[in-house]
């Protein structure tokens, strides 16, 4: 299997309420076999939404990312290139980057999104 790169709320849900991910995701995430990324693009996303009152995350989200041993995935010029060249599936400028970057590292995108399907990305869910 590729690696995995959590989508934003895949993230929230595998540190927060792991009963929401689906019994597919929740055992590649626990079985820590292949490596679990997260994007720089949902810790922006997050403290974005968090900011505005639009979103209740932990406030220690980093310590409970590291703790799961997530992956810190940046985001290069060719992820930023790539997802602005994205046919317009989707609107949302984070997934675009989340689908983006998941294409560039051959990563599988672990979401419920199935917009996300419209990519040429795999998908775990």
């Amino acid at each position: 299997m590729n690696p995995l790169l959590l989508d934003t709320h895949a993230l929230l849900w595998s540190v927060g309420d792991e009963d929401l991910l689906s019994p597919a995701a929740h055992e590649a995430l626990s079985a820590g076999v292949v490596p679990a990324y997260v994007s720089v693009a949902s810790i922006w996303e997050i403290a974005i939404k968090r900011a505005s009152g639009k979103l209740d995350a932990p406030e220690n989200l980093l310590d409970e990312v590291a703790a799961a041993r997530f992956i810190e995935l940046g985001i290069a010029f060719e992820h930023a290139t790539r997802a602005g060249a994205l046919p317009p599936h989707h609107r949302d400028p984070f997934d675009r980057m989340l689908v983006a970057q998941a294409q560039s590292e051959g990563f599988t995108l672990v979401t419920d999104d199935e917009r996300m399907q419209l990519y040429d990305v795999p998908v775990l869910w």
